[in-house]
């Protein structure tokens, strides 16, 4: 199993070094690795702080470990914080984050790289977010007893850990010091293949929005954009999202403006939008401030979604429809909206239990979202929902308190 599992890593290295000669981010993916252990060694030739490696598989993942990051950071200033991303899509957006003193991709896991990557950084402690589990660094880890915490980890009975042939990838959970999981279950599925060595925290996510739901980003023109009117935000929406939500502005009264932020700002996708929707983009509204009388806004820029949800008053989140399933619906929960999505959203937890009291609402169809919004506008409606989604919200902060609790110990 072990030399599927390696030949699986190369094959997926080359792999993408061919999409890289038509694909904008295997490019990255490539570029980005290119004489990356030299790199790593010559900027930590210098360092003699002890270093703490933080990894993240992308964006979302960093914004799940970073309230763990930043509170390491305080409380323990003499450390180094060694920082990687396996994507583009993480790396590319936070390679200049300021609380990290080292920002890399992380090298395919091969035995080599493992070996001299470990030899290089010298981690102190290590923290991996929520579901990524490489064979190579975990047991090069193990090897030399580094401490290795798993943050937010969360389990599902049809993984191929629970599995009887699961066994090569129950021997990666072994080299893990600690789980921090987000809730019972997976606790007990890891003791159900005898794995005691877990706390349930809760998901560190709920603390970085609540605690980003206090100090939002303010933005005048979106302000100006929204003045007297009820707003209806989606938020990460691809193509099927994007056909529920015309559809539903055409049939829309005054009263209600709508900003939409697509996963993608590629020029078509935007170009798209604002022909069937008649919309201004927000790069051209904050040089018209006069064309805030406009219906829809089209967010054409990234790094603005967690704060533009303060303006909303019902969110929409897309990947429903995709194979991937749905964003992030606690940024948009913590400022007190209900949100929509499309029906794929099972696998993720928070979402089933915001459906399950009454704060989130799936939709398969135009026809259920329309009738969705239509309840919603309702004032005692809405008023409902979205008090249930800011203290669903509120009582499942303090899980990086509680990992550290668990740290000192």
């Amino acid at each position: 199993m072990k030399l599927i599992y390696t030949i699986s890593i190369i094959a997926y290295g080359l792999l993408i070094k061919f999409a890289s000669l038509f694909n904008k981010k295997a490019q990255f993916f490539v570029q980005g690795r290119k004489e990356l252990l030299k790199r790593i060694k010559n900027s930590l030739q210098s360092e003699t702080r002890p270093i703490a490696w933080f990894h993240f598989a992308s964006l979302g993942e960093f914004e799940q470990g970073r309230p763990v990051l930043e509170k390491l950071k305080k409380e323990r200033p003499e450390l180094a914080i060694f920082m990687t991303f396996f994507s583009p899509s993480g790396y590319e957006i936070r390679k200049d984050y300021p609380e990290a003193d080292y920002i890399f991709y992380l090298p395919l896991d091969t035995p080599t790289n493992a070996k001299r990557f470990i030899e290089i950084v010298k981690p102190q402690l290590v923290f991996f977010t929520k579901y990524e589990y490489w064979y190579y660094y975990f047991s090069e880890l193990k090897k030399r007893r580094i401490p290795l915490y798993m943050i937010s980890a969360i389990f599902r009975k049809q993984q191929i850990f629970f599995r009887w042939y699961g066994g090569f990838n129950r021997s990666i959970l072994t080299c893990v010091t600690h789980f921090f999981v987000q809730d019972k279950n997976s606790g007990h599925l890891l003791k159900s293949i005898n794995f005691t060595n877990w706390t349930v925290s809760g998901d560190t996510r709920f603390d970085r929005v609540y605690a980003n739901s206090l100090n939002p980003k303010h933005f005048p023109v979106v302000e100006a954009f929204a003045e007297n009117n009820q707003i209806f935000i989606a938020g990460s929406t691809w193509p099927k999202d994007d056909e529920l939500l015309i559809e539903l502005i055409e049939k829309t009264s005054q009263g209600w403006k709508f900003i939409i932020a697509p996963h993608e700002i590629k020029e078509d996708k935007i170009l798209n939008l604002i022909t069937k929707t008649s919309g201004i983009r927000y790069s051209e509204l904050v040089n018209n401030i006069n064309s805030a009388n406009a219906k829809v806004l089209i967010i054409d820029n990234i790094g603005m979604l967690s704060s533009l949800y303060s303006y909303g008053d019902i969110a929409y989140i897309g990947g429903g429809f995709s194979k991937s399933g749905i964003h992030n619906t606690i940024e948009a929960a913590v400022f007190g909206m209900p949100v929509l999505f499309g029906p794929n959203y099972q696998k993720f937890k928070e979402a089933v239990e915001l459906v399950e009291i009454g704060a989130a609402f799936p939709v398969s169809n135009t026809q259920a979202f329309k009738q969705v919004f239509q309840e919603l506008t309702s004032p005692s409606k809405l008023k409902a929902a979205s008090e249930k989604a800011a203290e669903y919200v509120k009582e499942n902060t303090q899980a990086t308190t509680t990992i550290f609790e668990k740290l000192s110990n």
